[in-house]
């Protein structure tokens, strides 16, 4: 496979930071040369798209992504509206009619327990998927759609601007993947895929070559498809051990929660079902701190960027290595400016 080129750099917004202060930060990333903000929507905390119009008002020129929206959360033409929205928004904070799509969209599967507690089976993700993406792409051309599919069902629809810009949305479709075939179909029908977090970096290896196959069915190169990944940064120079430790609870968060991530990178199965024996959903900062205490120090380091600026970097450099487009950093730490600052002072 190719080199990478030069990779771009983004950050990704959750809801651990205070609103005010993610704003203030979107502006120091952009003045420091950070392209994107992709913002999380996968839990019951923050609305992406509430988020990436903030950001959008406060930034020239940072492309702003979803990182991800769940399809069963809304109508795939109330999708397209939205960021049809945001996509005029971006050309006017911009003050360039003519530049690129400043948002991304990525859309995600969801996950549980959230989705059975809410209602959504989540049936056949894989048909729903496919269906969405290919909708939402054509009602990007702005005009009548109709679609007929076991999850979509659009009668002569279209997005209906009259008093603003008419012009087709050139906006990226992802989808934030996990699964083999999910990530086939990533590289076979969208424009990216939003490869997760707290993954092991030959994970994203194989992540990467399951996206190439994909890419092959639909006559596309790998290069032609964007590979940016989720990734977790727990940095303190200060600190190094404060940083492990915060690593380790998000570490345990995942083997509870989401433990087909972790087989996925390797992570033996002993130590996932020793750290389910302590941990409820939602968990308690008491049952965080007692599953940390299992995890081994480098379980955290095989599956993000944990310690020192050079211990970060030097991780993040071999996610790039293994085909990853744009790191998207997850600052873990309360303070987010020494992620941005040691990319920033970094060779790459």
């Amino acid at each position: 496979m190719p080199a990478n080129k030069q990779p771009r750099f983004a950050l990704y917004m959750q809801d651990k930071h205070p609103l005010g202060y993610e704003l203030e930060m979107a502006e120091y990333a952009e003045a420091n040369g950070f392209t994107e903000i992709w913002q999380a929507d996968t839990r019951l905390a923050r609305d992406c798209i509430v988020m990436m119009s903030a950001f959008l008002t406060r930034t020239k020129k940072l492309r702003l992504g979803s990182g991800v929206l769940p399809i069963w959360t809304r109508n795939p033409a109330v999708i397209a509206a939205s960021w049809s929205t945001m996509w005029e928004l971006g050309k006017q904070t911009s003050g360039d009619p003519d530049a690129p799509s400043r948002v991304m969209l990525g859309l995600g599967a969801w996950w549980e327990p959230i989705a059975a507690r809410v209602g959504e089976k989540r049936e056949r993700p894989l048909l729903a998927m496919r269906e969405h993406v290919e909708a939402i792409r054509q009602l990007f051309t702005m005009q009548e759609v109709t679609y007929q599919g076991e999850f979509v069902k659009l009668d002569r629809v279209k997005l209906d601007v009259v008093f603003g810009d008419t012009r087709p949305r050139d906006i990226p479709i992802y989808i934030g993947a996990t699964g083999d075939k999910m990530l086939e179909l990533c590289g076979e029908i969208c424009d990216g895929v939003v490869l997760n977090y707290v993954v092991s970096v030959d994970y994203i290896r194989k992540a990467v070559e399951l996206v190439a196959k994909g890419a092959a069915k639909a006559g596309k190169t790998i290069e032609q498809i964007d590979r940016p990944e989720l990734l977790v940064c727990s940095l303190s120079d200060d600190n190094p051990k404060a940083a492990m430790a915060e690593a380790k609870k998000l570490v345990a968060y995942y083997l509870a929660t989401e433990p087909h991530i972790m087989k996925a990178s390797g992570v033996p199965d002993d130590l996932i079902k020793r750290v389910q024996a302590v941990m409820s959903w939602p968990a308690t900062e008491a049952e965080y701190i007692a599953a940390s205490q299992v995890i081994p120090d480098d379980v955290p380091r095989m599956l993000m960027a944990v310690g020192t600026s050079a211990d970060c970097v030097a991780k993040i450099r071999e996610y790039v290595d293994a085909g990853v487009t744009c790191p998207i950093l997850y600052p873990l730490m309360d303070d987010i400016k020494p992620v941005v600052d040691a990319i920033a002072g970094s060779q790459w």
